[in-house]
C-alpha cells in the first residue's frame, strides 16, 4: 500500500478549507435570502367600470303617416254584460287603445291609455279629426271619447288602408291596423 505523499495531503488539506469557506458563504447567502421579504404583490387594478350601451336611437320616421311602423300589438275583441269591444295592444299587457260598445247607452267608447284630457287627432286614408276626451276614471287612467254608432269616424278607422293613427299630445302616436275588429263593435251597438 503506499502512502500518501506529504505533498498530496497538504493540498488536500489546504483545499478542504477554501471549500469549506465557500460552503459557508453560499449557507450565508440562503439565509440571507431568506431573510429578504417576499416581492410586494402589486395592488390590483381598480374594477373597469364598463358604460351602458347607448339607447338605439328610434328609426327616422317617415313624412307619410301612410309608411309609419305599426305599433307593437293586435286586435282582440270580446263581448261581455256592457256589450263589446276591442282591444289594441301588446299581448299580456294592458290595451293601448280600445273601441267598445255600451249597449244600454247605444255609444260607441274609444279609449287611449293615458291621463292627459288634451284630444285624440285620428288620421285615416279619408278622415282627420280631433276628438274630445274625458279621463275614464279607472286603473290603470284611460281617456275616452264618446261616439255614435253611426259616426263616419268610425267608419272610417275601420276601412282605412292598411292602418290609422292616433294621435295625442306628449303621447307617442300609435299606428293601429284597421281590422275588421273595429267594425264588429260599431255594428253590434247599430243593432
Amino acid at each position: 500500500m503506499r502512502t500518501p505523499s506529504l505533498h498530496l495531503v497538504g493540498l488536500r488539506s489546504l483545499a478542504r478549507p477554501r471549500v469549506l469557506a465557500r460552503l459557508a458563504g453560499l449557507a450565508t447567502l440562503a439565509s440571507i435570502a431568506g431573510c429578504v421579504p417576499p416581492p410586494r404583490a402589486e395592488a390590483p387594478p381598480p374594477p373597469r367600470t364598463v358604460a351602458p350601451a347607448p339607447e338605439p336611437r328610434p328609426a327616422p320616421i317617415a313624412a307619410d303617416w301612410r309608411d309609419w311602423p305599426y305599433s307593437p300589438g293586435t286586435w282582440v275583441y270580446r263581448r261581455d254584460a256592457r256589450g263589446s269591444i276591442a282591444l289594441f295592444g301588446p299581448a299580456n299587457a294592458d290595451a293601448s287603445l280600445t273601441v267598445r260598445c255600451d249597449t244600454t247607452a247605444r255609444q260607441v267608447y274609444l279609449s287611449r291609455a293615458g291621463s292627459t284630457p288634451t284630444p285624440l287627432t285620428i288620421r285615416t286614408s279619408s278622415v282627420t279629426r280631433a276628438v274630445s276626451v274625458q279621463p275614464t276614471g279607472g286603473t290603470p287612467p284611460y281617456v275616452a271619447a264618446a261616439l255614435m254608432p253611426n259616426d263616419s269616424l268610425l267608419e272610417a278607422m275601420g276601412f282605412s288602408r292598411g292602418r290609422f293613427v292616433v294621435q295625442q299630445a306628449d303621447l307617442p302616436p300609435l299606428v293601429v291596423p284597421a281590422w275588421a275588429e273595429i267594425e264588429r263593435v260599431t255594428e253590434d251597438c247599430r243593432g
